[in-house]
């Protein structure tokens, strides 16, 4: 809500400019005044932010008022004489009305006070980016011969499921045995570099040196496809092929 003062010597002026204050929602009178002296003594008791200064006065125009008291208030001139607008744009007046006044004119003025004096909310900030997904784990610790050891993800060869405990076969070193599931192993490893070919295996990609038919070769090592997972298999395979 911007407080305003209406300052002007002709009383139908005055009045006419009071109604336009009451029809806009975001204006609220302080008071009117007949002479820039009254005006003087207003400022001195009451917050303004806004002046409706006619130019024309006894006593104290209204350029001379704005140039003596440099009111801290926005100012827009009334007047019904085209020749003071230079002065009222060296006062650095937000507008100037030329009498008779129509509303719509009066409107617009005051429409650039509230432009000045309440500018517009900054833009809110762009989104931040959404996180950078998660780094592939490296790693993975397990529990086997009553200690945790960690294991290097990229050493694994294949993981063989016997009753309740998987056999993690690595590139070097003898298979580390470790009370756990093939599914659990499933369900955490990523599935880009493994996947599951059988009941009882999951195979590292990396370590495949051919396939033919429903087996697997790895150096020495022969794994078969399950029935259930040839389809799945194949299709990644298919999907990594140079056709």
């Amino acid at each position: 809500m911007l407080r305003c003062l209406l300052v002007d010597d002709e009383p139908l002026a005055l009045r006419l400019l009071a109604g336009y204050v009451e029809r806009i929602p975001f204006l609220e009178l302080v008071g009117t005044c007949r002479s820039a002296l009254e005006a003087m003594e207003v400022l001195q008791r009451e917050p303004v932010d806004v002046l409706f200064l006619d130019v024309q006065m006894p006593d104290l125009t209204g350029v001379d008022f704005v140039r003596t008291i440099r009111p801290n208030a926005a100012v827009v001139f009334t007047t019904a004489y085209k020749q003071y607008a230079v002065d009222g744009f060296d006062l650095d007046a937000v507008d100037y009305l030329i009498k008779p006044i129509p509303f719509d004119r009066f409107l617009k003025a005051a429409t650039k006070v509230q432009e000045r004096l309440q500018p517009l909310p900054a833009p809110a900030p762009p989104p931040a980016p959404a996180p950078a997904p998660a780094p592939a784990e490296e790693y993975i610790f397990v529990k086997a011969d009553y200690h945790t050891q960690r294991v290097t993800l990229r050493d694994i060869r294949y993981l063989e499921g016997l009753k309740d405990y998987v056999k993690i076969h690595t590139g070097a070193g003898k298979p580390l045995l470790t009370l756990n599931s093939l599914r659990a192993f499933e369900e955490r490893l990523p599935a880009t570099e493994f996947v599951r070919v059988h009941r009882s295996y999951i195979v590292a990609l990396s370590w495949i040196d051919s396939i033919r038919k429903n087996r697997i070769y790895m150096g020495d090592v022969v794994i078969p496809i399950g029935d259930a997972y040839a389809e799945p298999f194949h299709q990644l395979i298919e999907q990594r092929n140079m056709h």
